[in-house]
């Protein structure tokens, strides 16, 4: 086997079981908190925000710096030591006896956080060109297979066993993750660039190239749209024709459908990428993305819903992963880590801008025309694909 493929696979697997681990727990934060002494629904509400939305925050400021150390002393390095803080963070909010606690540890996974770009940068410097799309594309295949299984996964274990062991549990997976890393993984001297621009030059260098420019707001622009919908998708649900009593599961069904399916569209849409122009199929899967959101607005049928959350899924596994492929092929390879830093800090943006503006949004407008405008979005940037984005670096 290659050492770029073997490297891929073993990152992928680690990838795989830090998200897994990850995605388990973030369901049930209202229900730890309730746990930790909040009875009030209100304040339960309050500080699931402030629980949720604390460690994007860090994570939008830090992740560009912790890209530049990688530039500077190993991705690999940035990856081992990524998974380990998630571990100790994890470890701490197990620990919590109140939710000052709690919020103070989900602070901390924000600022050690920067596995996913730190495992993007390691992979594309060690993959040959050519084969970039093919590797981030399976790679974003274990951020949804780890994200789709691991509330599943969560919930069962919550119920046999309670939430407060889950957190032990992702610390173990995390560390265990950590251990493949650093035992399997290799990093050539060549990809250990020291890489003596600060992290200002690569800011200045993403600003000062067109095509990055363009690349970070259209991640910034995918990321909002997905994000925009997401916190409704429940109340979505009750205006569906089905039996009332099984919302829930049905909601969870219908919703994770569209995260198996992004994973299995993701190689797919990374093969493609070898034969065709990388700008046509972005802009191809932006407007099957903008038809299949904007198509929510008039279905009522859950099994008609299914299909569409299915070509959904389909279609946004051509849209991150190329976009972080054009990311990596527009950059050096000295400073490879911080633009993947920087690419990632932008998608984190769009993470806190859509949900903050979907619940006013719906209050004005109601629920479902909000998914016409998540099309809306997607077809600005199927637009914007094929008229200005080149395959090539300028």
């Amino acid at each position: 086997m290659n050492n770029w493929k073997y490297n891929l696979y073993i990152i992928w697997v680690g990838q795989f079981i830090a998200m897994m681990g990850m995605s388990m727990v973030v369901p049930f934060l209202p229900l730890y908190i309730r746990e930790l002494g909040l009875k009030d629904p209100q304040q339960i509400a309050k500080w699931s925000g402030f629980v949720f939305s604390g460690p994007f925050l860090f994570s939008f400021v830090l992740v560009p710096v912790w890209g530049f150390l990688g530039d500077k002393y190993g991705r690999k390095l940035m990856v081992v030591r990524a998974l380990i803080g998630l571990a100790i963070a994890q470890v701490l909010i197990g620990l919590s006896q109140n939710v000052y606690h709690l919020l103070i540890g989900r602070i901390i996974q924000g600022m050690v956080s920067g596995f996913v770009p730190a495992s993007m940068a390691l992979v594309s410097s060690t993959t040959p060109k050519e084969k970039t799309g093919y590797a981030l594309g399976l790679l974003q295949t274990a951020t949804s297979g780890g994200t789709v299984l691991g509330p599943f996964v969560g919930g069962f274990l919550a119920d046999h066993i309670g939430i407060r062991p889950i957190f032990f549990i992702t610390a173990s997976l995390c560390f265990v993750s950590a251990l493949f890393v650093i035992l399997k993984v290799f990093e050539t001297k060549e990809t250990q660039n020291k890489n003596n621009s600060g992290l200002k030059d690569n800011y200045s260098f993403v600003l000062k190239s067109r095509q990055l420019r363009l690349i970070v707001l259209m991640i910034v622009l995918v990321q909002i749209s997905i994000a925009f919908n997401q916190p409704l998708f429940a109340l979505y649900a009750e205006t569906l024709h089905i039996d009332k009593r099984f919302i829930a599961s049905i909601a969870g069904l219908l919703y994770g459908t569209m995260g198996v399916f992004t994973m299995i569209g993701s190689p797919i849409w990374g093969k493609f990428n070898e034969r065709y122009y990388i700008n046509r199929s972005l802009s191809i899967a932006a407007s099957i993305a903008g038809l299949s959101y904007s198509l929510h607005f008039f279905v009522y049928n859950p099994f008609l819903l299914a299909f569409v959350r299915a070509i959904l899924g389909l279609a946004l596994g051509g849209l991150l992963p190329v976009l972080y492929t054009l990311v990596s092929l527009n950059s050096p390879v000295e400073r490879r880590g911080g633009i993947m830093g920087i690419a990632s800090s932008a998608q984190i943006l769009g993470n806190l801008i859509g949900p903050s503006l979907s619940g006013l949004t719906a209050s004005q407008i109601g629920i479902r025309p909000v998914f016409i405008i998540s099309g809306m979005i997607l077809f600005v940037i199927a637009n914007l694909s094929y008229r200005k984005i080149k395959y090539l670096s300028e």
